[in-house]
């Protein structure tokens, strides 16, 4: 961070800050500084004169150039390179789900060592490794997972699968869980809230969850009257709105297979996937709308030599003109259902490690990986959400996405199986449309990539809207900059930035942060629960856990919701051969983070 070229908070003057933001009441703001740093809070560390600056002085309307400078300035010489830009306060983190769940049972899950939720954290997830039977029993409880056969345990050793089998023995639906009202919750509550671009000045449209039920249900009973096979793959190329999600919950719950496929793919990269993955039919859109342009989108499908594409109008009732033969429009699909039908359907039992979706790395260097992912895969993500972004009911949780990569059924599951709703804008985040709608649905959880916070920075685009419904943001899929997420805290009256990374293969994140831990900027601050890391020397061995090292990252195998196959190539090959073993077991390498 180079806070040592910096000049040190208590040595800022009112004129360093007229220079850094022409225009704005130097005077004033100097003597709010001069204010913070008289209070209690200046007598301590540098991390709680920040806290006090956050909270009695950096309003969103303040430019950043002094947010930046009392920032660097309030850490300038500070020992560590990373340090903390927002501290838990501990009330709200006995508020967290971890915490809350530590303040009834932590002595039970960890003995006398037992101090408070965040001085006990590390030895929580130290817990998560060496007792999952404890630790995942514990959070499938809290997220009131059901199952429609219980597993025997667990976990416990197999010949079969690496790191051994995970819920032997167990029947469950993951999209039917989705469907269940949660601990606290009810029926009628928000499970999806959104907004289409272009109608920012309108109210927001929402779905109960008994809504989204129906609506299911309808979709799942029209899907058995295609006839196909159980287990079928039916692919979805479409922007993540609410039909795509409605379709997507409705072929898991009917016992058939997601095929993910992002809507900004051309033909050939459309057509390998429904190759590999051997659908059977697709869902689609004839168009894209953004910004009021049609993007088309059907006729891509059809250049790729989709199969049997059922097409819904983006333009509501209007009639979709060019159809083959083979394919059928939204209303003549939900038009095959049997009246007596329409708003139940009897979710299809399946074992764990029966699929749920096909999911594909990028293909930039040779043809995507074909990855499925099982009935265990989604709690992964879910728990991952419960613990790490905190996510619970009554939580509004936004992540601009598509269904073609992992975070779109990560969205789907991390918001609904933690009870929380989920929140759809249909446009482009990179504009204030986005920004007014993140207000307006009063989102307390916002994901993104980098590149979108700094655009957002480089616009402005979000000035003037009130983001203090946020409790945490989520970031991944890219390498995060200091400065920009800097800002981006600012916008939301210094709120955590909760930095994940995972992959496809692993259904989230292997580190992240934490609600219970200090969050420095762009840094993780945490193994994700219930995973292992090693850092392998230059030899290829395992260095001692807990000690400081640079070299490839190679994970335990004993990871929850993890891959066991692939479609097109050899998992055993790809992620295990050649591998150092740790424990008794052979390392997973990993090659593809999101």
């Amino acid at each position: 961070m180079a806070a040592a070229s910096h000049k040190p908070l208590g040595a800022i003057t009112a004129d360093d800050l007229a220079a850094a933001a022409p225009g704005v009441d130097a005077a004033a703001l100097h003597a709010a500084l001069r204010r913070a740093l008289d209070s209690r809070a200046g007598a301590g560390d540098p991390a709680a004169v920040w806290g006090e600056l956050c909270r009695s002085l950096l309003r969103p309307d303040v430019p950043f150039a002094v947010h930046r400078m009392l920032y660097y300035g309030c850490f300038a010489g500070f020992p560590s390179p990373t340090p903390p830009a927002w501290t838990p306060d501990p009330k709200e983190a006995a508020l967290t789900n971890v915490g809350r769940v530590m303040e009834v049972r932590g002595r039970e899950l960890l003995g006398d060592a037992y101090k408070d939720p965040i001085t006990s954290f590390p030895d929580l997830y130290k817990f998560s490794n060496e007792n999952p039977e404890a630790y995942w029993r514990m959070v499938f409880e809290d997220m009131g997972v059901e199952f429609s056969v219980e597993p025997s345990c667990i976990w416990r050793e197999s010949d079969a699968y690496p790191g051994g089998e995970w819920l032997p023995g167990a029947e469950l639906n993951a999209a039917a869980n989705c469907l269940n009202a949660k601990p606290g919750r009810s029926s009628q509550d928000v499970a999806i809230v959104w907004r289409d671009e272009g109608k920012d000045s309108e109210p927001l449209n929402f779905m109960t969850l008994e809504e989204l039920r129906k609506k299911v249900c309808l979709v799942a009973n029209a899907l058995d009257a295609l006839d196909l096979p159980k287990g079928s793959a039916i692919a979805i190329d479409m922007p993540m709105n609410v039909n795509a999600v409605v379709i997507y919950l409705a072929i898991v719950l009917a016992g058939y297979v997601v095929v993910s496929i992002a809507d900004s793919f051309a033909a050939p990269a459309i057509s390998t996937r429904l190759k590999i993955s051997e659908a059977k039919a697709i869902f689609t859109q004839d168009y894209i709308l953004r910004d009021d342009k049609e993007l088309p989108l059907y006729s891509r499908v059809v250049e790729a030599k989709a199969p049997m594409a059922i097409v819904i109008p983006v333009r509501g009732s209007l009639p979709i003109k060019g159809l083959r033969v083979s394919d059928l429009s939204w209303q003549d699909f939900l038009g095959r259902v049997n009246d007596t039908k329409v708003e139940n359907y009897a979710a299809v039992k399946q074992p764990a490690y029966a699929f749920t979706n096909i999911l594909f790395s990028s293909g930039t260097t040779g043809e995507p990986k074909a990855i499925p992912w099982t009935h265990i895969t989604p709690l992964k993500a879910a728990a991952d959400g419960w613990c790490h972004m905190d996510i619970r009911k009554g939580d509004v949780v936004v992540w601009p996405t598509n269904l073609g990569w992992m975070m779109g059924p990560w969205l789907v599951y991390a918001s609904l199986l933690n009870g929380a709703s989920m929140a759809l804008y249909n446009g482009s985040p990179n504009s204030s449309g986005f920004a007014k709608f993140v207000q307006d649905a009063k989102v307390t959880m916002l994901g993104l990539v980098p590149s979108i916070a700094r655009t957002w920075k480089n616009t402005d685009c979000t000035a003037g809207f009130d983001w203090s419904a946020i409790r945490c943001f989520s970031s991944s899929g890219e390498a995060s900059s200091v400065d920009d997420y800097l800002w981006l805290m600012g916008r939301a009256c210094y709120k955590p930035v909760i930095e994940y990374c995972g992959g496809t293969e692993i259904g989230g994140g292997f580190v992240a942060g934490s609600l219970l831990q200090p969050q420095a900027l762009s840094a993780f601050s945490t193994p994700a629960m219930g995973c292992n890391l090693f850092i392998l020397d230059g030899s290829g061995n395992p260095l001692p856990q807990d000690s400081v090292g640079i070299g490839e990252l190679a994970l335990d195998p004993v990871l929850f919701g993890s891959s066991t196959t692939l479609l097109n190539a050899d998992h055993q090959e790809v992620y295990f051969n050649g591998m150092p073993e740790w424990n008794g077991k052979v390392c997973m390498v990993f090659l593809a983070c999101f």
